[in-house]
């Protein structure tokens, strides 16, 4: 079968052709159709992620065909039961085992899911990976009522708007942070009540101003220097979930702001086959159609993952087969 393979640390992915995937007993074979990015896939390639092996076909998200019927590929693999952590045979499709930037891949049957019948095989590949981290940290970490009103971070990649979509189907007053004016708007469109540029100084204050308080649940995918101005801007009893690390250590936090307000600060990372079925039946219930940024054809994945690297994209980046 051709596939995308990663050959090379810090090189351009190959399109070649693979043995085609042998099954275990527990396993089934998907005939893909559609796959999409991550920014794991290019930490990966560029060598910045734990147990890097080379050669190795990349690809969390993947939806296609298994004995004729659409379905969709949950990406956390032996995390089945809903939990406070995964297992410890948990790992993510794409590595170290072989994913879906390929015309094939092996997953264990429990992975598999009905394809939302709304969506195309494109919209599809670009829900599983963001969809479930962005369900988990929402509601699972962040036990997110309808009354609350949620702050989103770094609005444009594919977990913040899964997490924006999600937050508005519930019947959350959405806000998002951006260094883009476009982003913002293009968020505004799907629903979300406004936004606010965070390299503006002070940024905090005019968004304090502008909702009248504060917020109640905050999800962050950057941490880094500006975390602490997402601290000044949780209510009391907040909840501030963190999924990502961008931007690095996080300095300039308050400590007394987080004590005297009862802050809970929450780490999340993907989510269970329990969370990834929930996800799923949301997105059916409020027919979401995920945000795709462009689609490129397989051959043609190395300019998906220079798009990616650009950060330039509002939304998912997808690869058709």
């Amino acid at each position: 079968m051709k596939a995308l393979q990663l050959t090379k640390i810090k090189q351009p992915l190959v399109f070649t052709e693979v043995s085609d995937p042998k099954p275990s007993s527990k396993q089934v074979i998907v005939h893909l159709k559609a796959a999409a990015l991550n920014h794991r896939d290019l930490w990966i390639q560029q060598g910045q992620y734990a147990g890097i092996h080379v050669p190795i076909v990349l690809g969390s998200d993947g939806a296609g065909i298994l004995e004729g019927e659409k379905v969709i590929i949950n990406p956390s693999l032996h995390w089945y039961k809903q939990s406070p952590f995964p297992p410890k045979s948990f790992k993510i499709l794409g590595l170290p085992d072989a994913g879906t930037f390929a015309q094939q891949v092996a997953v264990p049957s429990k992975n598999i899911f009905p394809m939302p019948a709304h969506l195309s095989f494109e919209e599809a590949a670009a829900l599983p990976l963001a969809g479930i981290t962005a369900y988990r940290v929402l509601f699972s970490r962040c036990r997110t009522k309808k009354k609350d009103r949620v702050l989103i971070s770094g609005i444009g990649g594919g977990v913040a708007l899964m997490a924006c979509q999600l937050a508005i189907a519930h019947g959350n007053e959405v806000w998002v942070t951006s260094s883009s004016k476009a982003k913002i708007k293009k968020a505004v469109e799907l629903g979300a009540k406004g936004g606010f540029l965070y390299t503006e100084k002070d940024w905090y204050k005019k968004a304090s101003e502008r909702v009248g308080g504060g917020f109640d649940a905050i999800i962050d995918s950057a941490a880094g220097d500006g975390f602490g101005d997402l601290v000044k801007l949780a209510n009391s009893g907040a909840r501030i979930g963190i999924y990502g690390g961008t931007r690095g250590k996080i300095n300039g936090v308050i400590p007394q702001i987080v004590f005297w307000k009862q802050i809970s600060i929450l780490g999340s990372t993907m989510g269970s086959g329990q969370e990834f079925a929930k996800m799923l039946q949301l997105v059916n219930q409020h027919k979401i159609v995920p945000v795709v940024d462009s689609v490129n054809d397989l051959p043609q994945g190395n300019l998906a993952f220079r798009k990616m690297a650009s950060g330039k994209q509002f939304g998912k980046i997808v690869l058709k087969m």
